[in-house]
């Protein structure tokens, strides 16, 4: 087996969503929270322009673990999240993961954390994950 993934191994994805990715997100969802759709309602709020919602920042973590690290093959058993900061539309954010654990059953525990331009924690939590050909059991 090669391309295992170790302990303390990282990896940082750089991403963004535009108005259209939160529009087809709340079309997909259902969730049509003004505060995502509607600048002039979104204005008024504490954030004082419309945001994305937190489960489109961190369904990022979703796209990671199945295509590029560990990549192919990846089931994703499971995801805690703290939502820390609001995210903005066409905003370059950055995610990062380091494999805290490798567990039996080829499993592994990952931190996943998304930081914005000024390197401020924005989603923070902790994944398992499954993948046969890139975590060898312990």
């Amino acid at each position: 087996m090669k391309n295992q993934i170790e302990v303390g191994q990282s990896y940082r994805h750089e991403f963004s969503f535009s108005q259209q990715d939160v529009i087809d997100f709340a079309r997909v969802t259902g969730d049509n929270n003004p505060v995502h759709l509607d600048e002039e309602f979104a204005s008024k709020t504490m954030f004082k322009t419309r945001i994305m919602h937190g489960m489109l920042g961190a369904c990022v973590f979703s796209k990671v673990f199945g295509t590029l690290f560990p990549g192919d093959g990846t089931i994703y058993l499971s995801q805690s999240l703290n939502f820390l900061k609001p995210m903005f539309i066409d905003t370059v954010y950055v995610a990062m993961f380091e494999v805290i654990e490798i567990h039996e059953k080829n499993r592994a525990r990952i931190s996943t954390c998304i930081i914005n331009s000024e390197e401020k924690k924005v989603v923070i939590g902790e994944a398992v994950v499954m993948n046969l050909d890139k975590i060898a059991n312990v």
